[in-house]
Parts: structure tokens; C-alpha cells; sequence
């Protein structure tokens, strides 16, 4: 079977408007973000100010008299700062006709330890305009499992009620983890008056706007826990500015750490500044350590498979993020036998809550261990990251945890001694599923019924594969040649097991799962494709399933699909049974390089750069419908969809590297013919670190070949250069 579409010719790219955002403004720094309609008013029912797990506000609103103003634009910059331009509406003042487009509103927004906004207010008119500005708030203090709708409670804290004064509002909760939560509002100048509407306290403002004259008020917006720290006693315009600048600092020096990576694609480039924006607010610390949470708004959050990949990805960005969120991910390793949170010795967690649901005791996530493969990327990352670094004191580092991940894949991930890895939730709350397809309805059989556990995943048994072969050259670089010999002897035993429950019948057919009578589940599905860069396979298998994969019923236009269309259950608007998932394919493109399968690498790399460019920013979102693509129209977006989210953020990071060739042997890096797409004809890395040095190259495409050529090195490395093939 050929596929149903034909791809757009390339001609030039779709313009990118520089920091749109599409109507919603989500900004982030650590563990505070900001989701808002740019209107102040639209049906967004995430929005709101959030910081560990809880809204600390749920509603901004602003009012021109009684009339909602009229957004003329707003943007986005480095993930930190927004920009919102406003004017009015046909309106009334005191008897006077004031007509539409002659007030201009400019809301500046920054989030940094507190969200900080400024607004400016100008007249255009030739007359002064008394005008009454409104700005209202509301604070829920929900926690995000609420708002999500995963937990419905019965009972629920003290909402200790509103306090003001004449500069300053805040609102309090008592939760039922024993903790005090604040809304603090700061305003300069003082408003002219507090009043309650409805569940919003509004805080109003009677200036009077003289023709060109510019008129500024400042509000700031903190998340307290437990007892707050105020701002200093100084005019909060100056916080404010403070706080811009310290923002606009912090990003020139992620971007000074970070590759800087620069082609002849103006709405590529675009992409990648974003991508790389969007890694630096996506870092947050925590008292264990520092890490790359999941995505916004829902996953603002340490997730152990998610952080894992990313830091993958992001190696050809900055080998930190890798680092640094596999460090935090030893220091929370299963220590323990606990139901409760499905918490085994070894184990990685899944994910790590802070909200009140958390500390109440009545969600599991204190962390939560509820996933078969978090363990499983946990080792491959480090290895990908010793290899790309070859930074031994980082392997020494983690020696401990990586001997403990490594006997939790034996003794606690094959739960029944068949040489095979399952998973069973045993907490009474915890996940049914526990792969990377986590929905209650990811894994059925061909009738549509709902597999019974405990449930072995194909592409659970490749992670493991490769996890430990990876392993055993951990150890050998770490000197324990013993534990070496074990973990490869392990990986032999579970690929000569995979080959004979999951490779079946006379067409050598793949089974999707085992159920818990090791009963053949059989689908097609994008998790066979997650073989092809774990070794797991021969070459012929391997070739059959990226033909399985390249079909018109997998592939959707703008990626391949999660479910096949013939499959019963498909739905492409479905969270894993059909939808596109940006990451997934990544994963797939990793084991097409491994397999040599360069045309279909650039087949899907094209499909998922022209879906990129549907979105807002440029910026892939964690997932998208699969429907079939149809001329002119790009990717259908999935309604609650993260974005960003990181391990989709940072795909475009993962394919350059991939296109590039780039491997590592100790100190020396590989460029094994490298293969610029169609939509870049040169391209140039500066200060990539790696295999313990800098390096500079450029790459161009002449005559159907893409030439490398170094411009700088430091550093013990040595380049070794293999040309593309015409």
C-alpha cells in the first residue's frame, strides 16, 4: 500500500508571526506559570496562576468602564514575558460618545518569583477621557488533579477569606495537608477602591487620560506557602523592571550554555529559538535537585519516562538537561516494597505531585512508581549521556543507582518469571496502564476489549533489551566486568524470549502485548516501531515494520499515527488510539537512522517540520488528531493537548542530530554521512559541547552531497568525518 496524500512541494516556508501565541498566553519560570486568555474573558477553563500543584488564581479580567476591551494583538517572548495590545470598543463616558480604536491598552505580563504586569494606558483623541478601568480576581486554590477532572473530592480545605488594604488584596486557604496557601495582589498606585463581584474581587481605577500622555499601573501576583516574603518598600514600577531585566539575563545566559545553532531557514531558526526558550522554562528546581518537568499546564511536574527522553533529545542542545534531571531522578529512586504507590527497590519514579491532594495522602504521587519503562529510560538516557559527554565522573555519580535500576529489571520488572517484563497496578488509585500509552483504553485486543494484566508491551521488552546491553558497557566503563557479563547475559535471555512470544504465525507477524494469560494481543500500532533502534530486531524484521509503519493506514500526513485506521477502535481523536504524538515519532526516527532507512527518516522528519508550522510559535504541541491530511489544511489539534510539552518541544533538536550523523567514542565524534533536509542548505553549529570538549562545524549541501567541515575545536577531540552519498 502507497500513501492516500501527496506532500506540498517545498517552495518556502509558512511565515511564522514572531511570538504569536494563538489567543492564549502561557508563561514560565520554575515552578511558576501563568495560563490566560489574551481577552482577559475567554472560555479557557485551565487558566489561571499555579504554583506545586495549585491554582493560586483562577481568574484575571479587565473591564474598559463596563466594556470588554477589544484585543488587537498579543505575543509571547522566551516563555517569560507577554505583551498584550488592547483598544476600545464604541463607548459611552459620562454622556460622551467615545468611538472605537481611541484608548490603547498595553499589558505587559512577566513572570519571574511572582507574576508582575504593567499597564499602560495612552489617548488618541484630541480631548481628555475620564476612564474607569476594572481589574478583577478570583483564587480557587484547586489542585490540578481537580481541575483536570481526575479527582472529584468530597471535602476540602478553609477558604480563610479575603483581606485588604489599601494597596494589597490577599486571599487564603487552609489545606487539608496542614498548609496555608496566600494570594498575595500588590497594585501601585493604590487602586481607587476593592469591591466583590460575584467570585471576583475587583479593583478599580478612575483615571483621567489626556491626549498622547502615557498613564501606568502596576500589579504583581504572588503564591504563597506558608508565611510569604514580601516585596521590598520601593515603587513596584521598579520590581517590575527588576524583574524584566533579571528574566531578559537569564535567557541570554541559557542561550550562552546552550548550542547555538543557526541555518539558512528563517522560520526554522524560529522554531529552534523557541524550542530552546521553551527547555529553560520547562527546568525547574526542587529541593531534590533540578529537573525538566512535562509540559504545561497539566504535567508541571517531574515525570521520570518523559524527563528521560528529553534529555535525550536535548543532548545536541546542552547535555545539562540530561544531567541534571537524571541526577534528580537517582536522589527519588525506589527505596521500598509500597502498594500504595507502586514503589519498588531500583525503580524510577513516574510522577512527583506537591499540591494538596499530594500531602493530604489522597493521591499516591509523593512520588508515584506507577510505570514499567521509566526505569528502562532512566539507563538508556545514561548511557546516551556518558557516550555523548564521555564524562566518567558524571557515570561515577551514578554507579549506585545505576547497579540498583539494573536489578529492579530483573527481579522486580518480570513480575512471573517468564523472562519478560509486565506491569500490575497494586495501588487501589494507580495507573491501569503503565507504558508510555497510559489511558485506560490504550491496550485492547482486535474485538476491542480491554487486555487483562498483568500486561507485557512489545516495545517494554526492546527498552529492556537495549537498557541492559547499555548497562553492561556502563559497568564495564565503570570497571565491573561481573556485573557486565550479568547484564548482557540478561539481555541475550529476554531477546531470545521476546523472539518467541512476539514474533508469531508464518508471516512472522509482531504481537502488540501479552495479556495476563499470555495471550497474543494483536494491533498495529506505533510501539513496534519504538524496536528499531534497540537492536532487538534482525534486519529483516526490522525492514518489515517500517513497512508496517509507511502505510497509508499509519501514516496520517503529518506523522505516523499511534493506531492504525483499520484498526476496530481507532479514532483519531482519541488520546492513544489514533492520534499523532510528535515525540513518538522521534523515537521511530531514531530507529530509522539505526536501520539505514534514510528516505523514510526524511519522510517523516518533512511531515512533522510542516506540522509544526499549523501551531502556534512554531512549536510542536504534545499531540495532534490523525486525520488523514488534506491540501492546504494542516494538523487537526487535540483540545486539552500540552503545549508545550517538553519531550515534543524537543524533537527538532533530536532529528538535527540524527540527520547530522553525530556519535561519539570517547573523545572522538563521528559525523557518519550527514543529510540536510530539503528545507536547509546549510547550517552551522557553535559551542556543541561534547565527548569532553567544544566544538564548532558547518554543514552544506552541494550537488546532492552535505559536506562537514569543521571551524573549531577545543579540547581533547578528535572529528572524523564521513561523507554523504549522492
Amino acid at each position: 500500500m502507497t500513501s492516500r496524500w501527496r506532500p506540498e512541494p517545498i517552495g518556502g516556508p509558512r511565515q511564522l508571526e514572531v511570538g504569536n501565541d494563538g489567543g492564549l498566553i502561557v508563561l514560565k519560570d520554575g515552578p511558576l506559570f501563568l495560563v490566560q486568555p489574551a481577552d482577559g474573558h475567554g472560555p479557557s477553563p485551565e487558566a489561571g496562576l499555579y504554583f506545586r500543584d495549585t491554582r493560586f488564581l483562577n481568574g484575571i479580567e479587565w473591564w474598559l468602564e463596563d466594556e470588554r476591551p477589544v484585543v488587537l494583538s498579543s505575543a509571547i517572548y522566551h516563555m517569560n514575558r507577554a505583551q498584550i495590545d488592547m483598544t476600545n470598543p464604541d463607548m459611552v463616558i459620562e454622556g460622551r460618545s467615545i468611538l472605537a480604536h481611541t484608548l490603547h491598552l498595553r499589558l505587559t505580563l512577566v513572570v519571574a518569583d511572582r507574576l508582575y504586569a504593567r499597564v499602560r494606558m495612552m489617548n488618541f483623541s484630541r480631548e481628555a477621557v475620564p476612564l474607569t478601568v476594572r481589574f478583577r480576581f478570583a483564587a480557587d486554590f484547586r489542585d490540578i488533579f481537580e481541575i483536570r477532572g481526575v479527582v472529584e473530592r468530597t471535602r476540602r480545605g478553609f477558604a480563610l477569606g479575603v483581606e485588604t488594604d489599601q494597596h494589597e488584596a490577599m486571599f487564603r486557604y487552609a489545606g487539608l495537608d496542614d498548609r496555608l496557601r496566600t494570594t498575595r495582589i500588590v497594585i501601585d498606585p493604590e487602586p481607587d477602591g476593592w469591591r466583590p463581584v460575584d467570585q471576583f474581587l475587583e479593583a478599580v481605577f478612575h483615571v483621567i487620560l489626556h491626549p498622547r500622555t502615557k498613564v501606568y499601573r502596576y500589579f504583581s501576583v504572588a503564591a504563597e506557602l506558608g508565611a510569604g516574603a514580601g516585596l521590598s518598600p520601593v515603587p513596584l514600577s521598579r520590581h517590575f523592571t527588576w524583574a524584566a531585566l533579571r528574566q531578559a539575563r537569564a535567557v541570554r545566559d541559557w542561550r550562552d550554555q546552550c548550542t547555538a545553532i543557526e541555518t539558512d531557514n528563517r522560520v526554522y531558526n524560529q522554531m529552534l529559538r523557541q524550542a530552546t526558550d521553551d527547555m529553560r522554562a520547562l527546568m525547574t528546581t526542587y529541593p531534590e535537585g533540578r529537573i525538566i518537568d512535562a509540559g504545561i499546564p497539566w504535567y508541571v511536574a517531574p515525570f521520570g519516562r518523559d524527563a528521560a527522553i528529553t534529555g535525550i533529545e536535548t543532548l545536541l542542545l546542552t547535555p545539562t538537561i540530561a544531567e541534571e534531571s537524571l541526577r534528580f531522578l537517582a536522589k527519588l529512586q525506589g527505596q521500598a516494597l509500597n502498594d500504595w504507590r507502586d514503589e519498588e527497590p531500583g525503580k524510577i519514579l513516574h510522577e512527583f505531585r506537591q499540591g494538596e491532594l499530594a500531602g493530604a495522602g489522597e493521591i499516591p504521587h509523593t512520588p508515584y512508581y506507577g510505570s514499567i519503562d521509566s526505569t528502562l529510560w532512566w539507563l538508556i538516557a545514561v548511557y546516551e549521556t556518558y557516550r555523548f559527554t564521555n564524562r566518567l565522573d558524571f557515570l561515577k555519580e551514578l554507579a549506585e543507582p545505576l547497579i540498583r535500576a539494573a536489578e529492579w529489571v530483573v527481579r522486580y520488572g518480570d513480575r512471573d518469571g517468564d523472562g519478560l517484563l509486565e506491569y500490575l497496578r497494586r495501588s487501589a488509585v494507580g495507573l491501569e496502564n503503565q507504558g508510555w500509552k497510559d489511558s485506560f483504553d490504550s491496550v485492547m485486543d482486535e474485538q476491542g476489549q480491554l487486555a487483562e494484566p498483568p500486561i507485557a508491551l512489545i516495545e517494554v521488552q526492546g527498552y529492556a533489551y537495549d537498557a541492559m546491553k547499555k548497562a553492561a558497557e556502563l559497568f564495564r566503563a565503570l570497571g565491573d566486568t561481573e556485573r557486565a557479563e550479568w547484564a548482557l547475559e540478561q539481555a541475550r535471555a529476554l531477546r531470545e524470549r521476546f523472539m518467541d512470544r512476539f514474533i508469531q504465525g508464518p508471516d512472522k507477524a509482531l504481537v502488540y502485548a501479552l495479556d495476563g494469560k499470555k495471550r497474543p494481543i494483536r494491533a498495529k500500532t506505533s510501539n513496534e516501531g519504538h524496536l528499531l533502534f534497540t537492536g532487538i530486531l534482525t534486519p529483516t524484521e526490522a525492514r518489515q515494520v517500517i513497512r508496517r509503519l509507511f502505510q497509508a493506514d499509519m501514516v496520517s500526513g503529518y506523522g505516523i499515527r499511534t493506531l492504525a485506521q483499520s484498526a476496530p477502535f481507532y479514532n483519531p481523536m482519541s488520546y492513544h488510539n489514533g492520534s499523532v504524538w510528535p515525540h513518538d515519532n522521534a523515537i521511530i526516527a531514531w530507529g530509522l537512522k539505526t536501520q539505514g532507512a534514510i528516505k523514510e527518516l526524511m519522510q517523516l522528519s518533512q511531515q512533522l517540520y510542516e506540522a509544526a508550522q499549523f501551531f502556534p510559535l512554531g512549536r510542536l504541541p504534545e499531540l495532534y488528531c490523525g486525520f488523514t491530511r488534506r491540501a492546504g489544511a494542516g494538523p487537526v489539534q487535540y483540545p486539552v493537548a500540552c503545549n508545550p510539552q517538553a519531550w515534543s518541544a524537543a524533537v527538532p533538536f533530536f532529528l538535527l542530530r540524527l540527520w547530522l550523523g553525530i556519535t561519539v567514542h570517547g573523545h572522538e565524534v563521528r559525523i557518519q554521512q550527514p543529510e540536510l533536509p530539503p528545507w536547509i542548505n546549510e547550517l552551522y553549529l557553535d559551542r556543541l559541547h561534547i565527548a569532553g570538549g567544544t566544538l564548532s562545524i558547518e554543514f552544506a549541501r552541494g550537488r546532492g552531497i552535505t559536506y562537514a567541515n569543521v571551524v573549531q575545536r577545543e579540547g581533547p577531540i578528535k572529528v572524523m568525518i564521513e561523507p554523504g552519498k549522492n
